[in-house]
C-alpha cells in the first residue's frame, strides 16, 4: 500500500487522509488513503491506509490503525467524513493514548491495555448492533411469511366448491304434517265403517 514513500520524509507536503471512490453506480466502495491535498480526489494517492463500505449495516470498515495514527503524527489532516471514521475505528484515541506515553503520563503497555479494552467495548456494541439488526430482520421475514400463508389458505378457501345444503323441514311443520295425515286416516276408517253398517241394514 505503501509506494516507497515514508510519512515522516513528507512533512512539508499538505496531506490529506481522505475517501477516494470506487464501487459501481450505486453502491460506492471507498479506499480511505493518505494523499497530496492538490490532487484529484480520484487521483493519484501516497498511501491506501483501508476500505470503507457503506452498503451494509452496519457498515464494513478496515483500516491500518498504526498508519494511520503515523500519518496524523506527521501533520496529515482528515476530512470531516475521514475523521469520523478513524475515531470510529479508534485512531484518534490511540493517537491521544501515544501522546500521553511521550509525555510519561503512563507507560506503553498501559497504554496498549486501555486501547484493547476500549477496543473489546466497541466490539461488543457492534456485535449487539448486527445482532439486533438480525433479529428485526428475521421478525419481518417471519411475518411477510404468515401474511402470505393466510393469503394462499383465503385463496384456497374461495376457489373451493360450495356444497349444497338440504333445506331442513321445521320440526312443526313437520308435526302438522303428521296430524293432517292422521285426520285423512282417522276420516278414512269412520266412512269404511259407515258403508259397512249401512250394508248390514240393507242385508237385514
Amino acid at each position: 500500500m505503501n509506494r516507497g514513500r515514508e510519512p515522516q520524509k513528507l512533512i512539508d507536503m499538505p496531506v490529506k487522509i481522505r475517501l477516494q471512490r470506487h464501487g459501481k453506480k450505486g453502491k460506492p466502495f471507498y479506499w480511505i488513503v493518505a494523499a497530496d491535498s492538490r490532487s484529484k480526489r480520484d487521483g493519484k494517492y501516497l498511501e491506501k491506509l483501508g476500505t470503507y463500505n457503506p452498503n451494509v449495516n452496519p457498515a464494513e470498515i478496515n483500516l491500518d490503525v498504526d498508519g494511520a495514527v503515523q500519518w496524523l503524527d506527521n501533520g496529515a489532516q482528515p476530512t470531516d467524513t475521514a475523521r469520523a471514521i478513524l475515531s470510529y475505528k479508534g485512531v484518534m484515541l490511540k493517537k491521544h493514548l501515544a501522546g500521553g506515553v511521550r509525555k510519561g503520563a503512563f507507560t506503553e503497555e498501559q497504554a496498549e491495555e486501555k486501547f484493547n479494552a476500549w477496543l473489546e467495548g466497541k466490539n461488543k456494541e457492534v456485535e449487539a448492533k448486527r445482532s439486533k439488526l438480525n433479529d428485526a430482520e428475521a421478525k419481518v421475514k417471519a411475518e411477510a411469511l404468515a401474511a402470505e400463508k393466510a393469503v394462499n389458505e383465503q385463496r384456497i378457501a374461495d376457489a373451493a366448491p360450495v356444497e349444497e345444503v338440504e333445506e331442513e323441514v321445521p320440526a312443526t311443520d313437520q308435526a302438522e304434517e303428521t296430524t293432517d295425515e292422521a285426520v285423512e286416516v282417522s276420516a278414512t276408517e269412520e266412512a269404511t265403517e259407515e258403508v259397512a253398517e249401512e250394508t248390514a241394514k240393507e242385508e237385514e
